[in-house]
Parts: C-alpha cells; structure tokens; sequence
C-alpha cells in the first residue's frame, strides 16, 4: 500500500465471501497444533473475554493459530512471545510483513502474509484454520468483523476509534488480552512510557516546541501531513504541540491533512519531520509548492527519515517506538539546534 494513502480496507467479493463460509465449517472442526514458535506462557486464565468496538469476542482457550488480518500488530504479538501463523503486508515489502525492529522476534518462523489488494482474503484465511484473528489495526466496519467472525472469534479495535491509527495503549491491551497476556500488555506499555518521559526529561527545552509530521511526497496533488493526535504521539510525548490548524485540511475525521502546493507553508514549525524513504525523495519532496523556502527547511530544522524510522513512525507500536526513540531523538537534537543534514542518514 503507497504510505501516502490514507488506509482504507477493502470490500470482498461475494464469490470470496460464499467460499470462506464454506472453508468456516472446517476450520471450526480443525484441532489446534501447539505453535513450536511461542516463547512464552499466558498468563491469564482462559478463557478470557475482550470488548472492542462490534462487542465482546471470548476466546476459549490458549490461541495457536493466530492470524493477524491488521497491518502492524504482528509486532505487538511477537513482543509478547506470541508468534503469528499469517501477517498482513502493508507495504514495504519486508520479510513475512516483520520490519528489521522485530526480525529478531520472529526467528525462524515463516508466517504467511495475506494482501488487502483486492479486500480481505477471506479464503485464505480460512484455510488457515485460525484459532484468533487479530484486526485492531484492519480497517474492520460490522460487516467484515461478521464474516472474519464466522471462521474464527476475531477481534476489533476498541469502540470509538477510528478503523486505522487507533490508540497504541488500546491495540496493545486489546492484543495482550486476547492472547492471555494482559499484564505483559501494560509492561510493554509502561516501558514505552517511561522511555519517553527518560527523554523528554533530558531535553526540556523541547516543552512547547511546535513540531509537524509530514509524509515524504506529495500523492494526488497533494502532502498528506498529520494533525495533533493521528500518529503523532511520538512527538508529543517528548513534549512538541504538534502544529494547530491542519485538522482543518483533512477531508475527515481520522485522516491525513491534505495541503495543497499552494498551502506548504501551513508546515512550518519549530521542527518539521518527513517521513521520507530515500535519499533521491528528498528533492522531489522540496520541489513541491513552497517547501524549499520554508524556515525550517532553509535553517536546518527539519528532519528526513530514511525508510525504516519512517515505518517505525507509522508503525507505532511498542516495538516500533523504541526503534524510533533510538533513532530519532538525535536527529530532533540537531533540528532544534538548526543543524539538521539535508539526508536521509540523519
């Protein structure tokens, strides 16, 4: 999926639906197979009951089989030792749908990645005979949570998020009580919160600071850029005010601003990032609109990620932002001393 979409799922086809009703029956009469790839034990008493946003889903014992039909919560399940038997590509084109920052959790393990190309591949996914399907980050409305419901309990985001850029603490505990981990759930929690407050703590001069999270290109016309509070956390939580006004330019609620050439100048702050993924974006980035006079483009404030940190960014998980907080924080040292390179290497 180009990063510069907004994420949408796809509907089915009918003929995919009438054939995952028939694999259903199958997969609810297959035995689960212990998964040699698991590396720790629940420590929740099964079975165990998780409310999200279509109801409550009970999950009767240990799951084996986990399918994760989202883009990003592989990494919360494999943080938690629980390995999954199916990912979901995103995009990248990494190895099993795992980014660098969880290879080593994935081991030797080879999930099976479902595409969302052309819808949720209900098929496939049945014949995978799940025990739990994991979708707080798929995009799920009622009628794809029924149909995944009918192959194996299935869980959503929680109720009132919106289908993608749902809260990280929320999928986390969701993930973990599914899987009967709920306390490892809030230590991961706890361990990202603290690591920001660690740093936060050791830059204050950052308190206050305006800060904008861009993408790295322009798509359809338009910079598909971030107002406060839609993957922005990782900004805030080190104590930038992500840049006011851009909600204003988003179509609706829950995604991207989309800022015209004419409006680049609606960017600046004191620090701007670009989820850039390649060292030749970046002029292409600074040939759109205004953006190459803009003050923090011309005074060294502005930061370019290369393609990983930019993925650890719309990741935004546990996992994720520990990778990120690695590398960015010294990259946010130099733009606020306004001696940012213009790279990708930071």
């Amino acid at each position: 999926m180009n990063t510069a979409q907004p994420l949408r799922a796809l509907a089915a086809s009918a003929a995919l639906v009438l054939a995952a009703a028939a694999l259903a029956g199958c997969s609810a009469s297959a035995s689960a197979t212990e998964n040699p790839d698991y590396t720790t034990e629940p420590s929740d008493t099964f079975p165990v009951t998780v409310e999200h946003q279509f109801g409550e889903t009970t999950i009767a014992a240990e799951p084996q089989r986990v399918v994760v039909v989202g883009i990003t919560e592989q990494d919360i399940l494999l943080e938690l030792g629980v390995t999954p038997i199916a990912t979901t590509e995103w995009y990248g084109e990494q190895p099993y749908a795992v980014w660098p920052w969880a290879q080593d959790l994935l081991g030797d393990a080879e999930p099976e990645v479902l595409h969302t190309t052309d819808g949720l591949e209900y098929e496939k996914i049945a014949s995978l005979h799940p025990d739990l399907i994991v979708g707080t980050n798929a995009g799920l409305d009622e009628d794809s949570y029924e149909k995944l419901s009918e192959i194996a309990p299935t869980v959503a985001q929680l109720d009132g998020s919106e289908p993608y850029f749902s809260d990280w603490k929320d999928q986390t505990r969701i993930v973990s009580a599914a899987v009967g981990r709920s306390a490892e759930g809030e230590e991961l929690i706890a361990g990202v919160e603290e690591a920001y407050a660690d740093a936060a703590a050791a830059h204050p001069e950052w308190a206050g600071l305006t800060a904008t999270f861009s993408q790295g290109g322009a798509w359809d016309g338009h910079l598909w850029v971030y107002p406060d509070g839609l993957n922005t956390d990782f900004l805030t939580d080190l104590g930038f005010v992500i840049t006011p006004g851009l909600e204003e330019y988003a179509p609706e609620e829950g995604v991207q601003a989309q800022i015209s050439a004419e409006n680049t100048g609606l960017l600046d702050a004191d620090v701007v990032v670009f989820a850039t993924e390649e060292e030749g974006g970046i002029e292409d980035l600074l040939s759109f609109g205004t953006l190459s006079t803009l003050p923090a483009v011309v005074e060294n404030r502005a930061v370019y990620t290369d393609g990983e940190l930019a993925g650890a960014i719309y990741f935004l998980t546990p996992l994720s932002q520990k990778h990120v907080l690695e590398q960015l924080v010294p990259r946010l040292e130099d733009a606020v001393a306004g001696q940012a390179p213009r790279d990708i290497a930071g």
